[in-house]
């Protein structure tokens, strides 16, 4: 369903505005040379006060997530704040500063646009975060697009343009990858096909059964094998 992808390496970051029912894996890492990463979550009011400070042109409908090289400023800020996990008494006082440091790299950068939308109330992205805020909340009942619009505070036209900008997919989309990722979980924790495709919102379970195999590249019985190690012929899925 989500016909976007994006790769990103050791000179590259992941950055997402918007909490998205997307999946990942990696495809380099030994034992030699793990997999290593860092996060940091964006802190709304910290990027709202950085920006008077950090002048930057307007931009049009930013996705909400994206792959951006790591510039060596960057790497530095990361440097600093990382380097506090050995002086731990220093935490308090230092780490708001060296964070700040962070946000106000990436509102340089290429994706500034996007971080600026996310410090906005009214920014469109923030208006379509409202309307996944509530298919999280209810992927298990019927949709409808007047009201989804009517949330995000937009006609119905506009609200299918910019929740297609931001998360590359329609609402119905949407909606179909988190009860399918919902119901993976269901599998994972011994629940049969059937009733977790009811769980989840599902009134047919042929439907479900083809809109899984599309998404996860099997049908849910060949997944569950999968997904609980019982299937020898398997590849490990991380």
């Amino acid at each position: 369903m989500l016909d976007r992808v994006l790769r990103y390496d050791p000179a590259c970051s992941f950055i997402a505005s918007l909490d998205l029912p997307a999946s990942g894996c990696v495809i380099e890492a030994s034992p030699e040379k793990p997999f290593v990463a860092v996060s940091l979550t964006l802190d709304r009011d910290a990027l709202a006060a950085l920006i008077p400070e950090t002048p930057h042109p307007a931009d049009g409908d930013p996705a909400g997530f994206a792959v951006t090289p790591v510039t060596p400023e960057m790497l530095e800020a990361w440097d600093h704040l990382i380097a506090l996990l050995d002086a731990p008494r220093d935490v308090p006082v230092l780490a708001p500063l060296r964070e700040r440091e962070i946000l106000y790299r990436l509102l340089q950068g290429p994706q500034g646009g996007m971080l600026r939308q996310i410090a906005r109330d009214d920014s469109r992205l923030s208006q379509v975060r409202r309307a996944i805020q509530w298919l999280q909340a209810h992927f298990d009942r019927k949709m409808r697009i007047d009201m989804l619009a009517e949330i995000a505070g937009m006609s119905v036209p506009s609200f299918h343009r910019h929740f297609k900008a931001a998360t590359a997919m329609s609402p119905l989309q949407f909606q179909k990858s988190l009860r399918l990722q919902a119901a993976r979980r269901l599998l994972a924790i011994h629940a049969e096909a059937s009733r977790a495709a009811y769980a989840v919102g599902y009134e047919s379970a042929s439907q479900f059964s083809r809109e899984y195999a599309r998404m996860f590249g099997a049908p849910p019985s060949r997944d569950i094998e999968r997904l609980r190690g019982t299937d020898e012929g398997a590849v490990a899925v991380i």
